[in-house]
C-alpha cells in the first residue's frame, strides 16, 4: 500500500532536514516543473488527477486554480489554511509538525500555477510545534534557493511567510481567513467577488488546505494516473483518516481513499473498547451528519458519504457509543458553534445559543415536547441560504442527523425529567 504523504515520517515523528529530503526525492517535483513546464499545463495535470480539496469542501483543485486570471498583475497570492479547528480533527497537524517540507514544495507547485509571487501559511495558534517546525524549513528553503528571487534561474519569484491565526474557527472559512490576515475581524465576504479574483488586499488569491497541497509533489513526479490508481473509487488518492471517541486505538492512517467505515474502525482503530457497542459517527469532523450502523460499510470518499446523507468533510470520524448520551453530545457540539460563531448575521448569532439553551434544558430533565418542533425549525431556519456563510449550516448537521437517528432519546429524556446516561460529557473528541 502506497503512502506518499507520510512515507518520510518516522517513528519519531520527528521531520526530515532539506538534506534528508532531498535525498529521498523533495523538491524534485520543483525542478521538474521549473525547467519547462508551463503554468497552464500544471493545472491541467492537476485537473486530470481529480484532486479533490482535503480541508472539507472536496472542490476540485485544478479546477478552482483556473479560475485566477493568469495576466492579472501581481501580487498574486497562494494560502495554505492551515487553521485546523473542527473539532475531532488533528489530520493536518501530523503533516505541519512531521514533513513541513512537503508542505513547502506542494505551496511552491501551486504557486507557480497560478503565478502567485507571495505566500503564506496561515497556521492554527495552538500548533506550537508546528509554527517552530515551518519557520526553520522556510528558512532552509531560502537558503538553498528554493524560495526567493530567481528560484533555481528559472526567473520564477516566491516568498513565505508564517502567519499565527487568533485563534477562532471562523478562521478556517477562506474569506473570513482573509480578513483575519489583512488585521480585520474574523468575518465572511460576500461573494462574487471570489478570492481567485478579488482575495487577500483585492488580489487573485487561492486558499488550499494542507493535506490538498502536500498531494502535489507526487502527482507532478509519478503522475495523474498513478494518483488516480491510489483509490478504491473514482475519488482518487490517498486520505488521511482519523478516529477520535472510545474505540481501542484512536489515531490517524494514510489509507487508499474509498476504504470503509468498518474497516477504518473495526481495523485500524482496533474496534470499540470493551463493553461498548457503535451508535454512530461523524465522518468529517463535528460539522458532519451522523452516519449510523447501517452506513458502516459506506466507502469513505466524497460521492459515496454524501449519497448516505453525510459528507466527508475532512475525513476524521468522531464515535457516539451506545454508553454516550447522544443528547448531551450534541450540546456540547453547539456549545462550541454557539461561542465560536462570528455574529455576523443575526440566524446563526441568535439561533446557536437558543438552540443550546433548548438541549441544555432537555439535557438537564427540563425539556418540553414542543422542544422538538423547536429545533426542528432551527434547523431549517439556519440552514442553507438562510446565513451569511456556512457556519450556521454546518453546525446544523449533527443536531438534524440526531433528531433523525436518535429522536427516542430526546423523547426519553423529556419524558423522564432526566438523562439516563452515565457518561454525558465524556467525548474524547480530539482536536489537538
Amino acid at each position: 500500500m502506497e503512502k506518499p504523504l507520510t512515507q518520510h515520517i518516522g517513528k519519531d515523528g520527528k521531520p526530515l532536514s532539506l538534506k534528508e529530503y532531498e535525498k529521498v526525492g523533495g523538491y524534485e517535483s520543483v525542478r521538474k516543473v521549473l525547467k519547462g513546464t508551463t503554468p497552464k499545463s500544471l493545472i491541467d495535470l492537476v485537473k486530470e488527477s481529480n484532486l479533490r480539496g482535503r480541508g472539507g469542501a472536496g472542490f476540485p483543485t485544478g479546477m478552482k486554480w483556473s479560475f485566477v486570471p493568469l495576466d492579472a498583475p501581481k501580487p498574486k497570492y497562494l494560502i495554505a489554511n492551515a487553521d485546523e479547528m473542527e473539532p475531532g480533527t488533528f489530520k493536518d497537524r501530523i503533516l505541519l509538525e512531521s514533513t513541513p517540507h512537503q508542505l513547502i514544495e506542494g505551496m511552491i507547485l501551486a504557486s507557480f500555477a497560478i503565478q502567485a509571487d507571495q505566500s503564506f501559511v496561515f497556521l492554527r495558534w495552538a500548533y506550537k510545534t508546528a509554527a517552530v517546525e515551518i519557520t526553520k524549513a522556510i528558512h532552509e528553503a531560502y537558503d538553498a534557493g528554493y524560495l526567493g528571487k530567481n528560484i533555481l534561474g528559472s526567473g520564477f519569484n516566491l516568498d513565505m511567510h508564517l502567519h499565527t491565526g487568533v485563534g477562532r474557527y471562523m478562521c478556517g472559512e477562506e474569506t473570513a481567513l482573509l480578513n483575519s490576515l489583512e488585521g480585520k475581524r474574523a468575518t465572511p465576504r460576500a461573494k462574487p467577488p471570489f478570492p481567485q479574483i478579488s482575495g487577500l488586499f483585492g488580489k487573485p488569491t487561492i486558499v488550499n488546505n494542507v493535506e490538498t497541497l502536500c498531494c502535489l509533489p507526487h502527482i507532478v513526479n509519478k503522475g495523474a494516473e498513478w494518483f488516480k490508481k491510489l483509490s478504491l473509487t473514482g475519488d482518487a488518492g490517498t486520505k488521511l483518516y482519523g478516529v477520535s471517541g472510545k474505540v481501542k486505538k484512536p489515531g490517524a492512517w494514510e489509507l487508499p481513499m474509498g476504504i470503509t467505515m468498518r474497516e477504518l474502525i473495526e481495523e485500524y482503530a482496533g474496534g470499540m473498547q470493551d463493553g461498548l457497542k457503535f451508535r454512530g459517527a461523524l465522518p468529517g469532523g463535528a460539522s458532519t451528519d451522523f452516519l449510523v450502523e447501517e452506513h458502516l460499510d459506506v466507502k469513505l470518499d466524497y460521492t459515496a458519504v454524501a449519497a448516505a446523507g453525510s459528507r466527508l468533510g475532512t475525513g476524521t470520524l468522531v464515535i457516539l457509543d451506545d454508553k454516550t448520551c447522544p443528547v448531551g453530545f450534541v450540546k456540547n457540539l453547539e456549545h462550541f458553534f454557539a461561542q465560536e460563531s462570528c455574529g455576523f448575521c443575526t440566524p446563526c448569532r441568535e439561533g446557536l445559543p437558543w438552540i443550546e439553551k433548548i438541549l441544555d434544558s432537555i439535557d438537564k430533565g427540563d425539556g418540553r415536547p414542543e422542544d422538538l418542533k423547536l429545533l426542528e425549525f432551527h434547523t431549517k431556519y439556519l440552514g442553507p441560504g438562510n446565513t451569511f456563510c456556512a457556519f450556521a449550516p454546518g453546525a446544523m448537521e449533527p443536531l438534524q442527523s440526531a433528531l433523525k437517528y436518535f429522536r427516542a432519546d430526546f423523547e426519553k429524556h423529556i419524558h423522564d425529567k432526566r438523562c439516563g446516561y452515565v457518561n454525558t460529557n465524556n467525548y474524547q473528541m480530539a482536536n489537538g
